[in-house]
């Protein structure tokens, strides 16, 4: 009953060279083998002038919207992002959302979008000005008003830590994303918040919210198997407690 919820756009772009098979051909196989659903990594800005001066053999914005729009069509769901706060301009970030805009009124496979600014450091581009939390909400903001047709804004505590994460929240997101176990790409970049689910509930519940666990598809889960969750991650946090004072 676990979804596989994995391979971003430009993985998936490049099995196609690997394999030299066409790209529906590698998304029904992977989707017959397993795949769930697809996450919007690897996104960054979707235009080529950016994506050619920040990247290096990656997959380009007509391909990474491509390998969406076939997954959609084959019945798939994926969520959609963007990393901004680099060498983008301002009408290159609406440009990237009008791009997601128009693929959602074609398909209506996208779940969810997630902003997050730029990381610079330990980065090739370690040069380049962070972008602050200020910048964040009111692009996480904007984003709310323009992608009108995507049900689902989640917010980045991952990169914005707790209480900037928990601000999402009357910015226009409706969603704290999970738990994570392992996270290895902004880590490297020096910059990576982890919480626990009782911090994750205790900040929509500060706000007046009612926290509730869904599945991929933002369908709710049962409130018994809900409330085995937090109790289960509830002992497991008294066990690392015990053994970090040992």
């Amino acid at each position: 009953e676990v979804n596989v919820h994995g391979f971003s756009p430009p993985e998936l772009h490049h099995f196609t060279k690997v394999n030299k098979l066409p790209l529906r051909d590698v998304l029904s196989r992977l989707k017959d083998a397993g795949l769930g659903s697809v996450p919007g990594g690897g996104a960054e800005i979707l235009t080529d002038r950016v994506r050619n001066e920040i990247t290096r053999g990656k997959v380009m914005t007509d391909d990474w919207l491509n390998v969406m729009r076939v997954w959609h069509e084959l019945g798939g769901i994926s969520s959609s992002t963007m990393m901004f706060g680099h060498v983008e301009t301002l009408e290159e970030r609406i440009e990237h959302l009008d791009r997601l805009r128009s693929l959602q009124d074609e398909t209506g496979g996208f779940t969810a979008f997630i902003c997050w600014t730029f990381q610079p450091d330990n980065t090739d581009m370690s040069d380049v000005r962070p972008t602050g939390s200020f910048e964040y909400l009111k692009m996480l903001a904007v984003s709310r008003l323009f992608l009108d047709n995507i049900p689902n804004i989640q917010s980045s505590w991952v990169t914005q830590g707790l209480k900037i994460g928990q601000m999402a929240l009357m910015f226009g997101a409706n969603d704290m994303g999970s738990l994570m176990i392992e996270e290895n790409v902004v880590a490297e970049a020096g910059t990576v918040h982890y919480l626990s689910l009782q911090q994750i509930r205790e900040a929509i519940e500060e706000l007046g919210f009612i926290p509730r666990q869904r599945d991929v598809h933002y369908n709710l889960v049962d409130e018994q198997l809900e409330a085995k969750a937090i109790q289960a991650n509830g002992e497991q946090s008294a066990r690392e407690l015990v053994q970090l004072a040992v």
